[in-house]
């Protein structure tokens, strides 16, 4: 007579791959440095053209020079620095091609963004927005205006927009465009605040506000793209963008990202 044959146990399960890799460091140094360097280059408080000594950064954020080169690397990456023949790290000068191309992007998807929050934006995320709003205008308004803090009201409800439409990844992109867009930006409204007074930016701002009142993504979009245009218009006509490219540089050239040797980069 046959033995029944007896079944097989079952095998444990296999563990994970990815839980042998272990808990990472919630924020390396390098990550906090990053961070406050671009939310200077978002926030305008870094001028185009502007070198920057890491030895001074290192000093001003108590860290040591290696998170520093490596921020810089990475933002160096993103085109938001760049690092000159010499090792010196500045702030780039955009080009009138790079400027026109940076202004349409931000038209397409900074218009989207404003007809999303249109149609998501909280009661609360609203109230936020018109405080901002109000913000702008008292520092705008103000005798001599408060270019700088209008500047940062500016950030806030662009931002505080953005962030109404509820798409975290809409919102990276477009921090994204404002490292390079946020230096010209801004330094336009710091060296001209006689355009805040009464100017296009107030207009566009409260034309934007009631459209996200009324629920309204088309005239949401039409007043944050008048606010991008105009702006744009402005900067191009006064001179402050640089050459197509610049002497002894192709335009590809021009346009290449850096090479960038993290051991050598300058300190100065």
């Amino acid at each position: 007579m046959i033995a029944p044959v007896q079944p097989l146990a079952p095998e444990p399960p296999r563990p994970s791959a990815i839980a042998a890799v272990g808990l990472l460091p919630r924020e390396t140094l390098g990550d906090r440095v990053t961070a406050e360097l671009r939310a200077l280059l978002v926030a305008g408080r870094l001028a185009p053209g502007e070198k920057l000594s890491l030895r001074r950064v290192a000093e001003a954020l108590g860290v040591s020079i290696m998170p520093v080169r490596e921020a810089v690397s990475r933002l160096a990456a993103d085109s938001a620095l760049e690092v000159l023949p010499g090792r010196a790290v500045r702030v780039p000068v955009l080009t009138q091609a790079q400027f026109r191309e940076l202004t349409r992007l931000r038209l397409v998807v900074e218009g989207f963004a404003a007809e999303e929050a249109a149609r998501n934006a909280t009661q609360e995320q609203i109230a936020a927005i018109a405080a901002c709003e109000a913000r702008f205008r008292d520092l705008a308004s103000a005798e001599p205006p408060d270019a700088a803090g209008a500047v940062a009201a500016n950030r806030d409800l662009h931002f505080a927009l953005y962030e109404a439409a509820a798409m975290p990844t809409l919102v990276e992109m477009i921090e994204r465009l404002w490292l390079k867009a946020g230096p010209i930006l801004n330094l336009d409204m710091r060296d001209e605040p006689r355009r805040l007074k009464g100017g296009s930016a107030m207009q566009a701002h409260a034309a934007l506000l009631d459209a996200l009142r009324r629920r309204d993504p088309v005239q949401a979009r039409d007043a944050l793209q008048r606010d991008i245009a105009e702006a744009a218009a402005h900067i191009a006509a006064i001179g402050r963008l640089g050459p197509e490219s610049e002497p002894g540089r192709s335009t590809d050239e021009a346009r290449r990202p850096p090479h960038i040797g993290i051991e050598t980069m300058g300190e100065r």
